[in-house]
């Protein structure tokens, strides 16, 4: 029986070519139109650095870039820890009732519209700021880090069920105890994927903007919550350069992130 091949449909070559133009030709531009000398976002002007410059002598952009890694960092150690107790938890006890129910909480932020938990996790937080008084970074932080856990989850939990669970017997057998066992044999082995997925959730953290605008308080703008702002007042390169910058970041994070799955992959 001949086998079904889709990139022998008519027509799929160009399809293929319009998507990847849709996709990106508009970032492509950014990145172009973030090095021009115009104050037009419409009009090139010549070849400019000034608009990178701007932003990175702009107090406000610091902050906000400042605190944009400051809660990623703090989101991505907290959701990876989080993933890894989650993941040890859902294969290391053979199947148990209730173990589909677990997959579906863990992954509930996946599945619900962002808005829907941006809105809950407002009126959770409205309530314990009217209770304790406490308005600082810490929601932000708690926010993003439950949003980040299934993110960091998927390639931990991965790498658990695709490692070789006699090394750990053997290590048992040796009369390791489970933690000695834990902490010699599974951690090492587990260590890429905590990596990627800690890596993960810190671009996720990083580029979010729906649960940050509606969980922080007056002051405590991250950098895409800023550029939004911008954006609402008057649209100048500056932004693109922004942007630019977030996205080399993001690029390089997410390229790494699957080195580290690769790797992963090919290593016991």
């Amino acid at each position: 029986m001949k086998r079904f091949d889709p990139a022998a449909l008519p027509g799929f070559a160009w399809i293929a070519v319009g998507a990847l133009v849709l996709l990106w030709a508009p970032i492509v531009t950014m990145v172009v139109y973030s090095f021009n000398a115009s104050q037009s976002v419409a009009l090139w002007g010549g070849f400019s650095l000034e608009w990178y410059a701007a932003a990175a002598g702009n107090a406000a952009v610091q902050g906000a870039a400042l605190r944009s890694v400051v809660i990623a960092l703090c989101a991505a150690v907290i959701a990876s820890a989080v993933a890894t107790m989650a993941a040890l938890g859902t294969t290391r006890r053979g199947h148990f009732r209730g173990r589909q129910a677990i997959y579906v909480v863990i992954n509930q932020p996946l599945m619900v519209p962002e808005i829907v938990t941006a809105v809950a996790l407002l009126i959770v937080f409205a309530a314990v700021k009217v209770a304790t008084g406490y308005t600082g970074l810490g929601y932000l932080v708690l926010a993003h880090s439950a949003f980040c856990v299934p993110f960091a989850y998927l390639p931990i939990r991965a790498r658990l069920e695709g490692m070789d669970r006699s090394l750990e017997t053997a290590a048992a057998d040796l009369y390791a105890t489970p933690w000695r066992a834990f902490r010699h044999v599974t951690l090492p082995i587990l260590a890429p994927g905590i990596a990627a997925g800690a890596m993960l959730a810190f671009v996720i953290s990083l580029d979010d903007v729906i649960i940050t605008e509606f969980v922080k308080s007056a002051g405590q703008d991250t950098l895409p919550t800023y550029m939004l702002g911008q954006l609402r007042r008057a649209v100048t390169p500056e932004v693109n350069a922004i942007s630019t910058a977030l996205l080399a970041l993001t690029v390089a994070l997410l390229t790494a992130f699957f080195v580290l799955t690769r790797r992963s992959d090919t290593k016991p």
